[in-house]
Order: C-alpha cells, then sequence, then structure tokens
C-alpha cells in the first residue's frame, strides 16, 4: 500500500514537471514572438519586413484570384496561402498580451473570415473577393507604416494613407464582386479589366455608359458603388487638403487634433500645453 501510495505521488511529480516544461517552453515562445513582431533589433526588424513583404505578395495574389482560379496550380496556392495566413493568425495571437482582446477585434474577424475563403476556395468561391479586405486590416493593424519614419512624422501624413488604402481596398473589392457576379467566369483578363473600368468609371461619377451592368441588380450594384466611392473620395480630399492639425491628446476630455497654434481645447476650454516641434 505505502509503495501503490510512493509509485502514484513519483508519477504526480513526474506530470507536474512536465506541465511546468511545457508551459516554459509555450512562455519562451510567446516572448519570442513578442520580441519578433513588436521588438526594434535588427533580427526583429528583418523579420518584420519579411512579413511585409509576404503580406503584400499575399494581397498580390488575392486581386489576381479571379485570373488564376481556372488555372491548375490555383489550389496549391491557395492552400499554400491558408497556412500562411494561418501561422500567421497563430503567431500574432501568441505574441498578444491579450488574446481574447485581439480576437474581438474587427480586423481579427476580417482575416478569420479570409482563412475560411482559403480554406473551401469552391464552397466559398464566390466571397473570395473579400480576401481584398487584407489590405486595410494590413494598413489598420500598422504593419504597413512600421517602417515609415518615427509617429511624429507618420502623423502629418497617416490619416490621408488610410484614406487611399481604403479607397483600393474599395476599388479592388468592388472590381471582384462585379467580375465574380456579372462577368462569365471565362472572360480572364479581359472581362477582370472591363469590371475595374466599370468600377472606376462608376466611382468617379464619369459614366460612360460603353458597359452596363445588366438588370435591376446592377443598377441597385452602380448606386451603392457611386455612393460608397464618392463618400471615400471626399474623404481622401479632406484628410489631403484640410488645414494642418496637431495630434495632442487633451488631459481632460482626450481630443487629439488641435489647431497648431491652439492654447485651449475647442471642445471643452481645457488648457493645453502643446510642445513644440522645433520647426
Amino acid at each position: 500500500m505505502v509503495n501503490g501510495a510512493a509509485g502514484l505521488i513519483a508519477v504526480t511529480m513526474v506530470d507536474d514537471d512536465t506541465s511546468q516544461a511545457d508551459n516554459s517552453g509555450l512562455a519562451r515562445l510567446r516572448d519570442t514572438l513578442r520580441k519578433l513582431y513588436h521588438g526594434h533589433m535588427p533580427a526583429a526588424v528583418r523579420f518584420q519586413m519579411a512579413v511585409v513583404v509576404i503580406d503584400l505578395a499575399i494581397i498580390a495574389f488575392f486581386i489576381a484570384t479571379p485570373l488564376l482560379q481556372d488555372s491548375r496550380a490555383f489550389l496549391w496556392l491557395d492552400y499554400t496561402v491558408a497556412a500562411i495566413v494561418l501561422a500567421d493568425i497563430i503567431a500574432r495571437l501568441l505574441a498578444s498580451n491579450d488574446m481574447l482582446r485581439l480576437m474581438r477585434q474587427p480586423t481579427s474577424w476580417v482575416d478569420f473570415f479570409i482563412l475560411l475563403t482559403l480554406l473551401f476556395p469552391t464552397t466559398l468561391a464566390n466571397f473570395g473577393f473579400l480576401r481584398i479586405l487584407r489590405l486595410w486590416t494590413l494598413s489598420r493593424s500598422g504593419g504597413l507604416w512600421r517602417f515609415a519614419g518615427s509617429d511624429k512624422q507618420q502623423r502629418a501624413w497617416r490619416e490621408p494613407a488610410h484614406a487611399v488604402v481604403n479607397l483600393l481596398t474599395f476599388l479592388f473589392v468592388s472590381t471582384g464582386f462585379i467580375y465574380t457576379f456579372f462577368f462569365s467566369s471565362g472572360s480572364g483578363l479581359a472581362g477582370y479589366v472591363d469590371a475595374f473600368y466599370f468600377t472606376v468609371a462608376t466611382v468617379t461619377t464619369t459614366g460612360f455608359g460603353d458597359i452596363v451592368l445588366p438588370g435591376i441588380a446592377g443598377k441597385l450594384t452602380s448606386v451603392v458603388t457611386m455612393i460608397i466611392g464618392i463618400s471615400l473620395f471626399v474623404k481622401l480630399a479632406q484628410a489631403i487638403f484640410r488645414p494642418a492639425k496637431v495630434f495632442f491628446e487633451c488631459p481632460r476630455c482626450a481630443l487629439q487634433r488641435h489647431d497648431v497654434d491652439a492654447v485651449h481645447c475647442k471642445a471643452c476650454g481645457r488648457l493645453l500645453k502643446i510642445p513644440d516641434d522645433g520647426e
């Protein structure tokens, strides 16, 4: 009886040691991933640059998907991209200090949906055009701007850059939608160019009329494209031509944009002490 109890204790101790080793290994892995994704060491910077390059290559694949989906190599490319996206999602979750908070963010929802379209390319073929939203998530996550100077330098042009990315994302998403639902699947490059041409002509309200989407669905698609496109163009124009502002958070109401020579917060009246950049 004593020997049995001793054996049980020994097995329990071994299990505890194994569990602690596993936890220690996971902790080391998460710490390494945090340094790679968020660090500033040369190795981390090279890794982050490689991630951005791979992301841009994946986005290029998403844009070209309508032209490649009938080729023999498409499924191999699709599943390879799926493996890369899945590895990136898992790595970012492990590198995060709050996994649940990261999973609740809209950018994570978009990435999960993109992963589903990659894992089930045949079943979700009609939703493949939404993969272009990866460009939006890359922009919002900050990875696209990480190597574009200091935070102070980025503040002057980041808003216009976001507006440009939003417009490009919408153009390619709309092009993919129009190509998928209004052009024959075998139309190839010519059909995709026609879809892109129609999208740009509609968004800019040029309306040449040489390409028209048929039926009520086509008219409604044109209306939605025009409304959203004009809104994005206005947003872009505002971001470019709006008077220069200083990004300084008000201690009382948290308003961040103020006039360059502002002395008081225009929202709450709090006295501001905006530092001079020395320019």
